[in-house]
């Protein structure tokens, strides 16, 4: 009988919870009477089609099994529906239902990507309103949709960088620097767009400071990639200096905006010199974050680089909505049809139901939760950088480690105590980082809750130092071997394993 890994001792059989087959159960009844059944035959099916050896490979259980077994494994599950996500960086805020109802909508829902121009009116005009959207709040001249995802709006944004040189001056320049502070993707869609990526380092007040930009950039810089506020959750002050700068050469900047839910009604990249930026809506915008998607990273561009956007381009005419293809400085198709249309839909919609006073109100909120858990946790874990933060802070485990406690240690007793954990081991500036995001989303009392485990933690780092160092204790699956996990993942279930 096989024992299910981390259940202490527990005479429990692996089989009895994630094996319910058993034989001659059945989860469904057909009425034999019923006329267009019993018409039905074999006869009917195409004899490659027929099946040689039965339905026997499926499961043999009744509805209330089928019920309890998904219903259960449901509860496992851990949600931002269920309790705060604080991982910073990636922006985990509570996505209102009304987003959920709009993006279900038959309308939306079932409407085919080959419908004609004449038949999808009402979902042009959506996309079409959403770029104009977020090319205010960005404060920029246009923005395509296309993105499927923040890396992938990254690609786009260089690719169009990459076309602007080759445009304007001949050849696509060699080089893209990117800071130390920086998004861990920049450098991999500078890669793969063919630039030789160069990373300087931020200064030690956690920011980009000009004279560094200054010493790094020459004319074969195609770009510098910025995030602003930096993973450190610190706004680049410099940026107008250094965009000065990297437009004195030539280059580009980029801005890496999956921190805009700081910057809300709050400040604009188009204004402080950025050219390109990509918006991540499963972030910013009201659509669930995690799981491997579906996202969306819609690229705002100043006015240099609009003729290089990725076609279509969704256009407006009088009381018409078109797809424009007649774009020959394209850089083409980024993604099969429009991209992720269910998430457009859902960014619309939160855009509408926020407006501009409410968007605003989210920044400021996620700011002041932000410095408010910091300002409750410096006390008992490490603050490397004492200053104001933005949408996240960053603390560290250096005063855990005299008692030989670390940020992984931390991050599994946090679910002991009911949290998520937040993000850790980044930004790689910070040794042992802990980036915090509680968003805008977080009640004082959540935000208390979560201090309070924090503080726990802390306590118990000096006290006893062991139940950190075995946590989590209160999981159906004790600590992991994550080393094995990432290299021999299993990803799939079968009855042959």
């Amino acid at each position: 009988m096989a024992k299910v890994p981390g259940t202490k001792g527990l005479n429990l059989d692996e089989s009895l919870i994630f094996e319910r087959s058993r034989k001659g159960r059945t989860g469904f009844s057909l009425p034999v009477e019923d006329q267009d059944l019993r018409e039905i035959s074999t006869s009917h099916v195409p004899a490659p089609l027929e099946r040689k050896d039965g339905l026997d490979f499926l499961p043999s259980v009744s509805e209330v099994d089928v019920v309890r077994h998904f219903t259960r494994l449901s509860s496992w599950n851990y949600g931002v529906d269920s309790g705060m996500y604080p991982l910073g960086s990636c922006t985990m805020k509570y996505n209102p239902k009304i987003s959920e109802a709009a993006a279900r909508r038959p309308g939306f829902a079932n409407l085919h990507p080959l419908a004609p121009e004449s038949l999808s009116q009402g979902a042009l005009q959506l996309m079409y309103e959403l770029q104009q959207f977020l090319a205010e709040i960005g404060g920029f001249a246009a923005v395509t949709l296309q993105p499927a995802a923040g890396a992938h709006g990254e690609l786009t944004g260089i690719k169009m960088v990459r076309a602007f040189h080759l445009d304007v001056h001949g050849r696509p320049r060699k080089k893209v620097i990117i800071p130390d502070t920086a998004h861990g993707t920049n450098p991999a869609s500078s890669a793969l767009n063919g630039y030789e990526v160069v990373e300087i380092s931020s200064g030690d007040d956690g920011v980009l400071h000009a004279e560094q930009v200054r010493e790094a950039m020459d004319e074969e810089v195609a770009a510098l990639m910025l995030t602003n506020p930096n993973t450190l959750g610190l706004f680049e002050e410099h940026i107008a200096e250094i965009a000065g700068i990297v437009h004195e050469k030539g280059g580009l900047l980029y801005c890496d905006g999956a921190n805009m839910n700081a910057l809300l009604g709050k400040a604009r990249p188009g204004d402080m010199g950025v050219d390109v930026l990509q918006f991540n809506l499963h972030k910013t915008f009201s659509t669930p974050h995690g799981g491997g998607g579906p996202g969306s990273g819609p690229v705002g561009v100043g006015k240099v680089l609009e003729p290089y956007l990725p076609v279509p381009v969704v256009t407006h005419k009088g009381d018409r909505y078109h797809l424009d293809n007649d774009r020959p400085k394209s850089v083409g198709k980024m993604r099969s049809f429009f991209g992720n249309f269910g998430v457009m839909v859902r960014a619309y919609t939160y855009l509408l139901e926020m407006g501009p006073a409410g968007l605003t109100r989210a920044a400021e909120l996620a700011v002041l939760n932000a410095n408010y858990v910091k300002s409750r946790l410096e006390k008992y874990y490490h603050l490397p950088y004492k200053k104001i933060c933005m949408h996240e802070c960053v603390l560290s485990d250096k005063m855990q480690k005299a008692n030989g406690v670390k940020t992984i240690d931390i991050a599994k007793r946090l679910i002991d105590l009911g949290f998520h954990p937040p993000t850790i081991y980044f930004p790689l500036v910070v040794d042992g980082a802990m980036m915090i995001e509680p968003t805008e989303t977080e009640s004082l009392e959540s935000l208390e809750s979560f201090v309070s485990a924090m503080k726990q933690i802390a306590k118990e780092a000096k006290t006893d130092p062991g139940i950190v160092k075995s946590a989590p204790h209160n999981t159906r699956l004790s600590r992991l071997d994550e080393t094995l996990a990432a290299r021999n993942p299993v990803l799939t279930w079968s009855k042959h394993d």
